[in-house]
């Protein structure tokens, strides 16, 4: 009887470090369709596009996974103080995490649009917003898994580098479209993908602010508005 306590705490810590490795699992899947995404606007390789489109599968079956998962943590161990703020932000990064994904597939099917024109223009800053938005998602799982605030933080102070070069990107290609109409298209195309990369690194935001509220209890999503509250339970 007294190995009863002590018997299902390993075996929930067992479930905690479970859940924390399906989500870096669909974490992975989700950055290297990101990756796919982008290589195949750079190489203007169609058939990369196309197995973007045909790799969301996998994510959302992870997805059900996970929430299912998190659900029966919630249900059958009852979890209480960080314990439950690391499976109720497990459900939440679950749903970050897909939507990465479903990301990956609109930039896949921008890029077979703007495929079917010529180039506007060598491709610099949408890469870049590439790099720095799949370096946003890696360090925001690390920071779940490790509850490291400081490396949440670091991800949250990237932000304004993915929004700048969005910014960049919408103006260059604004003064393409105004001096040759002909380039509109595809150059809405490259608007489009960067508004997507983006939205990416907004989700990977999310994931390092549940970081932040794993370990101190604090609700930091407005934090470049009205700084740190206490989130409502």
């Amino acid at each position: 009887m007294t190995d009863t306590a002590p018997r299902a705490s390993r075996h929930f810590e067992e479930e905690l470090e479970h859940l924390k490795e399906r989500l870096l699992v669909m974490a992975g899947g989700a950055e290297e369709q990101v990756r796919a995404a982008v290589q195949s606007l750079v190489d203007r390789d169609y058939a990369l596009a196309e197995r973007v489109l045909a790799g969301d599968a996998p994510i959302n079956q992870l997805h059900l996974e996970i929430d299912e998962r998190c659900f029966q943590l919630l249900a059958l161990q009852q979890p209480m103080a960080t314990d439950l703020r690391v499976v109720v932000s497990g459900v939440k990064i679950n749903s970050d995490l897909e939507r990465i994904g479903d990301f990956a597939v609109n930039i896949a099917e921008a890029t077979l649009g703007y495929l079917e024109h010529p180039a506007v223009k060598p491709l610099i800053d949408i890469p870049r917003m590439a790099e720095i938005a799949q370096g946003m998602l890696r360090d925001a799982l690390n920071a779940y898994v490790r509850q490291d605030m400081a490396l949440a933080q670091e991800v949250l102070d990237r932000d304004d580098s993915l929004d700048h070069l969005k910014d960049q990107v919408f103006r260059e290609l604004l003064s393409f479209m105004l001096s040759d109409p002909s380039v509109t298209e595809q150059s809405l195309d490259l608007i489009l993908i960067s508004r997507h990369l983006e939205r990416i690194g907004d989700h990977a935001t999310n994931i390092a602010e549940e970081a932040i509220f794993i370990v101190s209890g604090l609700d930091v999503r407005h934090h470049g508005q009205e700084g740190n509250a206490v989130r409502e339970s």
